[in-house]
């Protein structure tokens, strides 16, 4: 029978937390660490955030913390932290990354910098706010909440996984994981990472996008060659290139390379759970174009239950200082974010398949592979469903859960390795500009997260 009296208690430490500031005092000493992964100066800042900003304070709730160095040499370091109270008991495992991506410090706004926390018009500033300093943050703030309500007791076992690399595609996790397979076992993930999908609606997502990467490459001459003399004589490789691009997608944003896509439609378990789900919600930089994309679609059921195609990046010659010449080259770097219902093995020769098809011999593709592999647990899972349930009744709200996170996180090496059911509950937005100068963390989702996962704690010591 659950304990009515105790869980209002616990809740209401939790709300403390944050009402007196506890949780954005703690957020702001970690994102004081400069711990970009993606900047070799501050190298020795991802091991000080596992050894001075969590250590101590998971050695307070009562975890056994080690320190790893990571599988691969040159990316960052593994924290692994245990507490078990009785093994017949359920255990989850969290998962959070500490690394960064790089502070690009002169391109925020006056006022505001990357490491430091400045409160700004109802918004938390600062690297790492969202992603993932503070959702992990708020994850283990919970369970201290419900740790002081049950006298220090839990009535579950914990683990933790807290990496350094992820944004450098959690080079060396997978690999970590599998050794560590034993120590590692649980029953469940539940963790915090990526948006929700509008900053009012708490979700659950059970899964993630993969990513994919290639290359189109076109190389014709050694040299760039004089335009008045050539042009309109020699091929110029930057046209091809754009025609190419042209053949894979159309002006509406519609793929064009159909074997790209899952062959049955978007499942009818994932069309359920996406009816009637929003999108979006606090964005400032982009907008949802309802003409953008696969016809016949939702928007939650293009970026959740859909593949998308994206030039990240395209050259020729040299924008910042052009010059009068056909150039010799031209590149456009490229992304797929796919989900678990197409075979990434399928991508590179579909391409090669449809650019020979349309002429575009010249046209080479390179570089192409997997950076992070899609994952998904069924929506109706038990976890899931149980996780929601607690959050409902915590939060007197609908929760809304999704099929996979839009973004990319390395759920599938939990899953291969451990077999465990995944449930992240993010606690940001789309809007948060996390990758981007001015990256913040909204309160009211912060707040909601910390009795979410407070209810989750409470709810996880008092049912078999």
């Amino acid at each position: 029978m659950t304990d009515h009296a105790g869980r209002a208690d616990a809740l209401a430490r939790a709300a403390r937390l944050f009402d007196d500031g506890t949780l954005q005092r703690r957020l702001a000493a970690l994102v004081a660490i400069r711990s970009t992964a993606q900047d070799p100066a501050h190298e020795g800042e991802l091991g000080r955030y596992l050894e001075q900003g969590m250590r101590p304070w998971l050695e307070r709730l009562g975890f056994a913390v080690t320190v790893h160095p990571n599988p691969e040499p040159g990316f960052g370091p593994i924290l692994t932290a245990t507490r078990i109270e009785d093994p017949a008991r359920p255990t989850v495992l969290l998962y959070g990354h500490g690394d960064t991506v790089r502070g690009l410090d002169e391109q925020w706004s006056e006022g505001l910098e990357p490491w430091r926390l400045i409160e700004r018009e109802g918004r938390w500033y600062g690297r790492g706010t969202a992603d993932n300093k503070g959702q992990h943050a708020i994850n283990l703030l919970a369970l201290e909440a419900v740790l002081a309500a049950r006298g220090g007791r839990l009535g579950a076992n914990v683990k933790l996984v807290l990496e350094m690399a992820e944004e450098r595609g959690s080079r060396g996790l997978r690999e970590f994981v599998a050794a560590h397979r034993a120590e590692l076992a649980a029953d469940a993930l539940i963790a915090s990472d990526g948006p929700r999908v509008t900053p009012e609606t708490p979700t659950i997502a059970t899964g993630t996008r993969g990513t994919y990467h290639f290359d189109l490459v076109c190389r014709l001459r050694a040299g760039g060659v004089h335009s008045g003399h050539w042009g309109g004589l020699t091929t110029d490789p930057a046209v091809l290139i754009a025609h190419a691009i042209a053949t894979i997608m159309d002006r509406d944003g519609k793929i064009l390379v159909r074997d790209w896509l899952p062959s049955n439609g978007v499942p009818a378990e994932v069309r359920a759970v996406l009816q009637g789900a929003e999108v979006g919600g606090g964005g400032e930089a982009a907008t949802i174009d309802e003409g953008w994309g696969e016809p016949g679609l939702t928007a939650a059921e293009k970026i959740y239950g859909w593949n998308s195609f994206i030039v990240l990046a395209m050259t020729s010659g040299r924008p910042e200082n052009p010059v009068n010449a056909v150039a010799p080259d031209a590149r456009a770097h490229c992304q797929i974010r796919y989900t678990v219902d197409t075979d990434p093995a399928g991508f590179e020769p579909a391409l090669r398949r449809h650019l020979d098809a349309h002429g575009l011999q010249r046209v080479a593709i390179e570089n192409a592979g997997i950076r992070m592999p899609a994952s998904r647990t069924s929506p109706d899972h038990p976890w899931v469903r149980w996780a929601r349930a607690s959050m409902e009744a915590t939060l007197g709200k609908r929760v809304q859960v999704i099929p996979n996170s839009s973004g990319g996180l390395p759920g599938d090496v939990f899953v291969d390795h451990l077999g465990v059911p995944l449930v992240w509950v993010p606690h940001s937005y789309g809007g948060c500009r996390q990758h981007g100068p001015d990256e913040h963390l909204l309160p009211g989702p912060a707040r909601e997260g910390l009795l979410a996962f407070a209810g989750l704690w409470w709810d996880l010591g008092e049912k078999p």
